[in-house]
Parts: structure tokens; C-alpha cells; sequence
């Protein structure tokens, strides 16, 4: 990065900036390990003399540094390929009108809640609203060190049960969201894009404002030909850098095309391979009534704080499916 011309280069130093970053995300809390047992090794030498009235600093140096550790035991689990990644988290609703867009909306709190709590990057590429109220299916960017290492345990179908705010007569009903996360792919992965397998529409976007104000042609769409695959951007106000965060995410999803053909491959092939989580496969219910309950049906792991799931606290799921998963 010291070297002379190395910001004229502009892709090429986001590139290396990036990595630094990553390489700092993972030196930089063993450092601290390391600091911490120097201090504690410090106190123990001051209470080996003879000082008695340090305990309680022990016990604090003790604790700090155990939970270095954790920390430390539990990024070891974030050990994929793709796991540093960004992440694009995409969330639709299911059966159920606007019971399932209320749903959506609420789980696009809890993950932007939960981005925000570690520091990362969010846009929101690609919205739809539901008619009355709620979201019919939104696309997330996550952009930030290991995104999609915590986020690929959320891919699956999100199952709410609740009092009805839209019901009258205060029934209870269920409703449906399923989630879909894929890692976002680096500039030089193998991922090749023909401009004559792609279709570019250019739509209106609607700016803050309310009615048509602020409207501009800048929202685009891109479609995948020969598989269909279609990604749309009209967070930007520039149409060339919607093209670019569709461009993105097409890519990001073709790889993982490649990625699920390779395993159903590999799954014909052995036997014991791991289940694809598909469409209709609860993955966790978020029980409000007649009880607050938060449950992971792969892993067993539940808590009754559902407000602080929803506000982001998914770091004990996410850490308990992880550990599973390594044990298995």
C-alpha cells in the first residue's frame, strides 16, 4: 500500500484494502489474547510477591481473557471457503398475504439490527412492499468480514406464531418467510458473464418523497438468459451503479448454482451427505403466543427472549448450529 501509484489504481487497491482488512480481523484479537495474558501473567507475578489486594484485578484479567478466548474458539467454526465473504441475504414471504409481509418486515429488522450491531455494511438493493403493509420480498448486501459465515445459518423457512395485529377478533395465526443467503463473489472468481446471455431493463425508481417525486429511469434489471436467473438494483440513484450491484449479485448467484450442482453431485456419490435446506423446511419458530419461545429445530437451542432475537441477538443460534455442525 506504501508503494508509489498504488491509489491510481482503484480496483486493485479496494482489492488489497479488503484484504487488509481481513488479515487485521484475524491477527488483531490474538494480539489482544496475547496482551491479556501478559497483564494476567503480570498480576500473578505482583501476588506471588506477597501482594494480596489484587484478586479482584485477577479475577477481571481472568475473565477478559476467557472470553478472548471464546471469541477466538468460536471464529475457528467460520473456517469455509466463502465464509469471509459479504453476504446477500434475500428474505420472501410465504402463504398468508399480509400476515407474511407484516413477517417479512420484522425479520428485515432483526437482520439489519443485527448488521448494525457488528459494524457491517447494509443496503437494501432490491425492495417490494406488500399491498396493505409489510414486505413481499426484499434483497439484502451485507458487507463486512465472515457476513455470510454467520449468515448461512439462517437459509431456510422462518415460522412466526402470534396474536393477529390485522385480526379482529385477535385470533392466533401462523406465518411464513423463507430466507436465502449466498456469499457475494470475489471480483477474480471464475464467473464469467457473455453480454449476449444477458437482458438489461431499465425501470422507474421511485426517490423519498411519496407519489412519483423524485422518479428517475435509474432501476435496473438484469436477467440471466440461459438460466433465468434475474437480479434487480434501484437503491442507487445511478443507473450505472445499479447495473453494477445487479451485475453483483447475478454473478454471486450463479456460483452458487455451480456450488449446489457440485454437491448434489457429490451427495449421488456418497451417501451421509447434508441435507439441502429446501422451500417448507422449518428451520425455527418465534412463538409470541400463547408463550414467548424462540426455537432452532435443527439444533434443540431455544431461549424465551424473543425481543432481544428480534432485535438482532442471533450470535448463541448461530454459534449452537455451528458447533453442530462441527461435531457432525
Amino acid at each position: 500500500m506504501s508503494s508509489p501509484g498504488f491509489w491510481d489504481d482503484s480496483e486493485n487497491s479496494t482489492k488489497i484494502v479488503k484484504e487488509l482488512k481481513d488479515l487485521k480481523s484475524t491477527v488483531e484479537p490474538w494480539e489482544s489474547a496475547l496482551k491479556k495474558y501478559n497483564e494476567l501473567k503480570d498480576l500473578v507475578d505482583i501476588l506471588d510477591s506477597g501482594d494480596q489486594g489484587l484478586f479482584s484485578d485477577l479475577n477481571r484479567n481472568v475473565d477478559a481473557l476467557l472470553a478472548e478466548l471464546g471469541r477466538l474458539d468460536f471464529k475457528t467454526l467460520l473456517s469455509g471457503e466463502l465464509d469471509k465473504n459479504s453476504a446477500i441475504l434475500s428474505i420472501n414471504a410465504g402463504a398468508g398475504g399480509t400476515e407474511s409481509c407484516d413477517w417479512v418486515g420484522m425479520l428485515l429488522r432483526m437482520y439489519t439490527r443485527f448488521a448494525q450491531n457488528r459494524g457491517y455494511d447494509l443496503k437494501t438493493t432490491d425492495i417490494l412492499y406488500g399491498e396493505e403493509a409489510g414486505v413481499k420480498n426484499v434483497t439484502l448486501l451485507i458487507e463486512g468480514p465472515y457476513a455470510y459465515g454467520y449468515l448461512k445459518v439462517e437459509r431456510g423457512v422462518h415460522r412466526l406464531v402470534r396474536i393477529s395485529p390485522f385480526d379482529a377478533n385477535k385470533r392466533r395465526h401462523t406465518s411464513f418467510a423463507s430466507v436465502d443467503v449466498i456469499p457475494e463473489v470475489i471480483e477474480d472468481a471464475d464467473i464469467k458473464l457473455e453480454l449476449k446471455d444477458l437482458r438489461i431493463d431499465v425501470y422507474r425508481s421511485k426517490g423519498a418523497g411519496g407519489q412519483s417525486v423524485n422518479t428517475t429511469d435509474s432501476a435496473v434489471r438484469v436477467t440471466h438468459i440461459p438460466t433465468g436467473i434475474v437480479a434487480q438494483c434501484q437503491n442507487e440513484r445511478s443507473q450505472h451503479q445499479n447495473k453494477e450491484t445487479a451485475l453483483k449479485i447475478i454473478k454471486a448467484r450463479l456460483y452458487e448454482l455451480e456450488r449446489q450442482k457440485k454437491e448434489e453431485e457429490f451427495s449421488k456419490q456418497y451417501s451421509g451427505a447434508k441435507k439441502k435446506i429446501e422451500f417448507g423446511s422449518q428451520i425455527r419458530s418465534y412463538v409470541m403466543h400463547p408463550y414467548n419461545l424462540v426455537k432452532d429445530h435443527r439444533t434443540d437451542y431455544e431461549t424465551g427472549d424473543v425481543n432481544k432475537v428480534m432485535d438482532g441477538g442471533l450470535d448463541e443460534f448461530i454459534e449452537a448450529y455451528l458447533r453442530s455442525e462441527k461435531e457432525r
